[in-house]
């Protein structure tokens, strides 16, 4: 997984790196192969905002989150990323496993409710 963080407006810290990270981290569990994450944090009008987009071979995932404090929208946009994974993923595992249902089909519906006829052979 390669994690690249941005920041706008706002000071640098290894404590902010070291959150994102471990928050990061959480969405492998999900994914299976490489993925790559760019998070954008910035400060506007009193308000901490992060951005995240998560890009694997065959998809592509956007979210976005603020609130007064950085570490809480940290939290927001990885819950809003392991919904959508968990959305995926469960619409994946429900196709994979759907069992086509043929609807039975009468061909003629008087001779169905009659008798058993062993002449009768359509």
């Amino acid at each position: 997984m390669k994690v690249t963080i941005t920041f706008l407006h706002l000071e640098h810290t290894q404590a902010l790196d070291d959150r994102i990270h471990e928050k990061s981290a959480k969405l492998k569990k999900f994914i299976d192969g490489e993925i790559n994450l760019k998070w954008s944090c910035y400060v506007k009008e009193g308000n901490h905002y992060a951005e995240v987009d998560l890009n694997g071979p065959t998809f592509h995932y956007h979210a976005t989150g603020h609130s007064d404090s950085l570490y809480k929208t940290i939290d927001v946009v990885v819950d809003k990323l392991e919904k959508q994974l968990q959305k995926k993923k469960g619409k994946w595992k429900n196709s994979k496993h759907r069992v086509a249902v043929k609807e039975m089909k009468i061909n003629d519906p008087e001779m169905a409710w009659a008798e058993y006829d062993e002449d009768y052979v359509a």
